[in-house]
């Protein structure tokens, strides 16, 4: 086994331990107790009730961690039988003690492998979503009942407010579950279609659960402009979201939803920018083990071959009649599907990442007394199909259905070229107007997508190659847009498309974007804002901080400015009579202490969550703003490379160049080299190597990746922990979630 040397070796274990939380992959130990000895029979009571009501359990253990009082009720359509040992689970941590949760979640679903011999179509499906869209975590739990094991079961995120802060930036917000599974209202037409507009809110009522309160006309005029006034669509909808969805759902042959006409299994949301997304719910049945809605009998190869536009012409279902007919949308739709593909199936990783799933789960699979299918019928369906009531095996489906869409068309028309990206001038400095410009071939239309704050939506402007738009000589394939810029970094992107095909640059744009800093000579260069245990300050006290860096030519005397975490209070705190010298660092601790203790501290704390800095000169004038969202624990957003690059999450390095990444032992690691985005759940990239080959080592030091010549590694199917890229001379250590 190929293992690094041992001064390297030695580092590892100088770094503080990974936090484990529920979702992590694996399979968690979940003890359920009720002091009911007829729990299940109250419990089937309860669902058929359909009233909400709970039963209460005594206690819970998960992985031995300990909480009482929790709610718990049966689940699930299909997969609900009142015959059934193992039914699916809704478990909620806070139904009598407000604020009880595990890792920061209060509800846990667990669905029992209804209808999925393999057992990972649910975690692997919402393992891709992520790196796509906002999606749920999912892992395993084996469940046990007051001693009693009920059997393995998937463990997934509620989509609430936790779910919406984390991806949407908003706890709260219009918020609809979409519940309908087919009735018919009288007064509404008949049986109720997908996202369909009724003047009537009645009819609404029927089909969506409501989650946030009075909020029934708010979907009304969101439906109303859907159905009637489309050219306005991308007012109300974040069209690249729904997209996404679209295109994993079809691709993956998730038929349980929206795609297939049936009026369930997603939700809506309204972020803080006045649109409604779709929100991916409910994969145990995808990968073609749900066939009802096909023309009968349905066979393999209706799955296989299920054209990339079903549904287009169903007068029910406005997703897809609606977002079909524009020729734009169905290019971005083609471009998102072929991303997936290429990244996830030409390359065979889905079967990858499915057969670690089985490797982690197949011990709890084989002991399962309540599994609805045999273990040879779980390692078989991996490919193969199983059953007296036939599902497809996952490779089966997959490996002809990527062959069946390479043939079509759309997938064999060229897109653009896209290259040569960047800005006018390359150095940007608040307050400026820039040109970004890109070399494209073969393109009639482009578009620039960008915004200053992940919270924001991304604000189109066409791209030109007519010679007045900062891109050169007309006619010469440079297109160009001009903007104007703040103090904040810019976040963009590229689409472009020609008769046949579209094309994003970054591919997995809107999720993934391009960057320019925003610098002057003094910056915001690091900030803390979650410092549990990383460092501490004159008082020794772990307190969220801001680190400034100096990267001119003299000192600054800093008296009269401003730093402050809110746009409209620039002068929220000043600096005292305090000099930062050239190419020297300032700690600012944001705790509230104000002069009460040594050191610079502001009279505010950051939040996690999500926070804006801006450091403001003696006039007013914001010289440098930074926008962040979701910071881990112990984990800093600095900007590398030190001084003047784009912001990356990464251990801290206060006081030291941002270059450098440091252990909480202190001991350093130097390099050139970056990985981001840090921590990750599903793909790094690497910039900077001082060599062609790339090592990667785990925790004990084995290595776990070598290769040439490469600046992006898969990790979606790694287990989670600590990792170290090792490039020439140059180590990076980064965490997969």
């Amino acid at each position: 086994m190929n293992r690094i040397t041992l001064s390297f070796f030695i580092l590892f274990y100088s770094f503080s331990s990974f936090s484990q939380d529920v979702f992590d992959l694996g399979v968690r130990t979940i003890e359920i107790f009720f002091n009911e000895p007829n729990w299940d029979d109250t419990l089937d009571q309860y669902y058929s009730n359909n009233t909400g009501q709970r039963l209460i359990a005594d206690s819970i253990l998960i992985d031995g961690i300990a909480d009482q009082d929790v709610g718990i009720k049966y689940k699930g359509n299909s997969s609900y039988n009142v015959n059934n040992t193992k039914n699916p689970l809704n478990i909620k941590l806070d139904y009598i003690n407000n604020g009880q949760s595990i890792d920061g979640y209060n509800v846990l679903k667990l669905s029992n492998g209804f209808r999925d011999p393999s057992f990972v179509r649910e975690v692997l499906s919402y393992q891709i979503a992520r790196e796509y869209m906002p999606a749920p975590k999912a892992t395993y739990a084996n469940v046990y009942i007051n001693g009693n094991l009920m059997g393995l079961y998937t463990c997934v995120q509620s989509i609430d407010d936790d779910f919406t802060n984390e991806n949407f930036y908003e706890r709260k917000g219009p918020f609809f579950k979409v519940e309908n599974t087919g009735f018919s209202i009288s007064g509404c037409g008949g049986q109720l279609g997908i996202l369909e507009y009724y003047n009537d809110t009645n009819c609404y009522q029927r089909a969506y659960e409501m989650q946030s309160s009075n909020d029934w006309w708010k979907l009304g005029n969101f439906l109303d402009t859907f159905n009637n006034h489309f050219t306005s669509i991308e007012n109300v909808m974040d069209i690249d979201r729904t997209l996404w969805m679209m295109a994993l759902e079809n691709l993956t042959v998730c038929l349980d939803g929206p795609i297939n006409s049936i009026p369930h299994n997603f939700y809506l949301f309204k972020d803080n920018n006045g649109r409604f997304s779709p929100i991916l719910w409910d994969m145990n049945m995808s990968f073609g083990s749900f066939t009802n809605g096909l023309s009968s009998p349905v066979s393999v190869s209706d799955l296989q071959d299920l054209d990339i536009f079903h549904k287009f012409n169903d007068p029910k279902n406005k997703l897809t009649s609606q977002i079909f007919a524009n020729e734009r949308y169905r290019k971005m739709y083609v471009a998102h599907m072929r991303t997936i593909m290429n990244e996830k199936f030409t390359n065979n990783s889905y079967i990858n990442i499915a057969s670690n799933l089985q490797s982690i789960i197949s011990s709890y699979v084989s002991s399962d007394p309540n599994t609805f299918y045999s273990y040879v019928q779980f390692t078989d369906n991996l490919n193969s199909s199983v059953g007296s009531n036939p599902v497809v095996g996952i490779s089966e489906l997959m490996d002809s259905r990527v062959s069946f869409l390479a043939s079509l068309n759309e997938f064999s028309f060229q897109p653009p070229i896209i290259s040569n990206i960047s800005s006018n001038p390359t150095n940007v400095l608040p307050h400026t107007t820039i040109n970004i410009t890109a070399q494209i071939t073969d393109a009639n239309y482009v578009y620039l997508g960008y915004r200053f704050k992940f919270s924001e939506k991304f604000q189109k402007v066409q791209m030109y190659d007519d010679g007045n738009h900062g891109d050169g000589i007309a006619g010469d394939g440079v297109y160009g847009s001009t903007i104007d810029v703040d103090a904040r970094d810019v976040q963009y992107y590229i689409y472009s498309e020609n008769n046949n095909a579209g094309i994003f640059s970054p591919e997995r744009a809107e999720k993934e974007f391009h960057q320019i800093p925003v610098v002057s000579g003094l910056v915001i260069n690091e900030i803390m804002a979650a410092n549990f245990s990383s460092v501490s300050d004159q008082s020794g006290e772990f307190d969220d901080w801001v680190e400034l860096y100096n990267g001119g030519n003299n000192t600054i005397n800093l008296n009269g400015f401003y730093l402050s975490d809110n746009e409209n209070d620039l002068t929220k705190w000043s600096f005292p009579n305090v000099s930062i010298q050239p190419n020297d660092y300032l700690i600012i601790w944001c705790d509230t202490a104000g002069t009460s203790q040594s050191g610079l501290h502001t009279t505010y704390r950051l939040s996690a969550d999500q926070e804006e800095v801006y450091l403001s000169d003696p006039s007013g004038v914001v010289i440098d703003a930074v926008h962040f969202v979701n910071m881990n624990s112990d984990i800093a957003y600095a900007r590398v490379p030190n001084g003047y690059g784009p912001f990356v999450n990464q251990l801290h390095s206060q006081n030291l160049s941002n270059n450098t990444v440091a252990s909480d032992n202190n001991f350093t690691i130097l390099s050139e080299m970056r990985v981001y985005p840090n921590p990750s759940n599903n793909r790094i990239y690497i910039l900077g190597t001082s060599a062609t080959t790339l090592e990667v080592f785990n925790i004990i030091g084995e290595s776990v990746f070598k290769s040439e010549n490469v600046n992006s590694i898969n990790i979606a199917d790694w287990k989670s922990g600590i990792y170290f890229v090792k490039s020439g001379k140059s180590v990076v250590k980064f965490i997969k979630q």
